[in-house]
């Protein structure tokens, strides 16, 4: 059961047919299942086949990372910047995958669950990702207001502070549960193929806080959407715990410790966990009536759509649009290495990936294995929101899109166009 997002339809009328075709088929097929009959709608017959093709034709495709997307600009103690290789927990990953494609020995060896790789050990508490294009003018009270917290609750990775926000434990016994010693973080800012001064920005402030190290900036050569700026940034995240969140400043870190908490509520027993901000208690308060009313209506469609084409759990959430997300580490090569979109609508994507992720262990009391726990769970947590202007969502074009892409997705997963396999 899978099931994703994203990429803009030739016209609406063919995004319908899609929403039409898909909107019957049960959400509990298995990804690849092709009817082995067309499938009939009063008079028109339509050929799973020909729908196969026209989605893997139109379905978005993640673009190879460039050879100078594989390093980070960070600032140095003269203030010039430094470029330093990124480490890639994901390019590790990959390689044991790969070894466990070529002894598995099966007829399609891309079709090894994803369960035949680890994840490396975390080096930092926190990794934050902020993807920002154009952001020079809105980005610095964001900068300022994760590194206030950041290190008062985290420290920095080169001093011997020890986090002072320590969540609870799960009562369920996991494994790669954090270290309790471990503390510090890093910000990485995957800029997004900016044309304005982002980069300088966020560097100058790198080296008037002395942040060598711990804010690292990635420059995407070219633009490829707030999703691909996000998966890149996953890509190098040190942390035990992973957030994205807008460069904006539209959510508070405040708020950080809360997600963390709620996440280690619902993790399984391999501590993989999700944590996503919500602004649904906000609906009906001022910051929600001062929207438009076009861009209230478009949010409540949109939401409408959402429940028909996804899955149980990730239907049941009442918001998956806001900028505020936390990922266990361990939960990270269960979503990261299969996501396609690229655009706005990348959040339900990785959301799908953790509902349909392989089964967990539960382990008892006694630390033996008494069950499995299917996907990974997400925790809905309240969080504080204001609107900020400059937004670059067009409301009706991108909303439009954002449908679109949610027709090509969930068609993409259940046809076969996309599987649990390395892309």
């Amino acid at each position: 059961m899978d099931h994703l997002t994203q990429a803009s339809w030739p016209t609406l009328g063919v995004a319908l047919l899609v929403l039409g075709a898909f909107g019957l088929l049960t959400v509990s097929q298995s990804i690849g299942a092709v009817p082995k009959h067309p499938l009939h709608f009063s008079t028109v017959s339509i050929d799973p086949k020909q729908i196969f093709i026209t989605l893997h034709l139109v379905a978005p495709k993640p673009r190879a990372v460039l050879p100078s997307e594989r390093t980070y600009l960070t600032s140095s103690a003269s203030g010039k910047p430094v470029a330093t290789t990124a480490p890639c927990w994901f390019d590790r990953w990959f390689a044991e995958r790969r070894v466990s494609e070529t002894n598995a020995h099966l007829t399609d060896p891309r079709d090894v669950p994803d369960s035949g790789a680890t994840i490396e050990p975390a080096d930092v508490r926190v990794t934050v990702v902020l993807p920002a294009y154009n952001e020079a003018a809105r980005i610095l009270p964001t900068l300022e207001e994760a590194v206030a917290y950041l290190d008062a609750h985290f420290g920095r990775p080169s001093s011997d502070t020890k986090p002072i926000l320590s969540p609870t434990t799960s009562r369920r016994r996991t494994k790669n549960a954090p270290s309790e010693a471990l503390s510090g973080y890093e910000i990485i800012i995957v800029d997004d193929g900016s044309r304005d001064s982002t980069v300088d920005v966020c560097l100058e402030f790198a080296h008037e806080n002395g942040l060598h190290d711990v804010l690292r900036v990635i420059k995407l050569e070219r633009n490829r959407g707030k999703g691909g700026a996000v998966t890149h940034g996953f890509r190098h995240a040190r942390g035990e715990y992973v957030l994205f969140a807008d460069a904006d400043g539209a959510t508070k870190f405040s708020d950080l410790g809360r997600l963390i908490q709620g996440c280690e509520e619902v993790v399984d027993g391999s501590h993989r966990g999700v944590a996503i901000g919500s602004r649904a208690h906000l609906v009906g308060s001022e910051a929600v009536v001062k929207r438009s009313a076009l861009r209230n209506f478009l949010m409540r469609s949109f939401h409408l759509v959402l429940m028909i084409l996804t899955p149980p759990a990730t239907s049941r959430l009442r918001d998956t649009q806001c900028g505020f997300k936390l990922f266990t580490r361990a939960a990270l090569p269960h979503i990261v290495p299969y996501m396609h979109t690229e655009g706005w609508i990348f959040d339900i994507e990785m959301l799908l990936l953790a509902e349909s992720a392989p089964p967990a262990p539960v382990i008892g009391e006694d630390g033996s294995v008494i069950g499995t726990s299917p996907g990974i769970h997400v925790a809905e947590v309240p969080v504080d929101w204001h609107e900020v202007p400059g937004s670059k969502l067009s409301v009706i074009s991108d909303s439009i899109k954002m449908a679109i892409g949610l027709a090509v997705l969930r068609g993409s997963w259940m046809m076969g166009v996309y599987r649990r396999r390395l892309t």
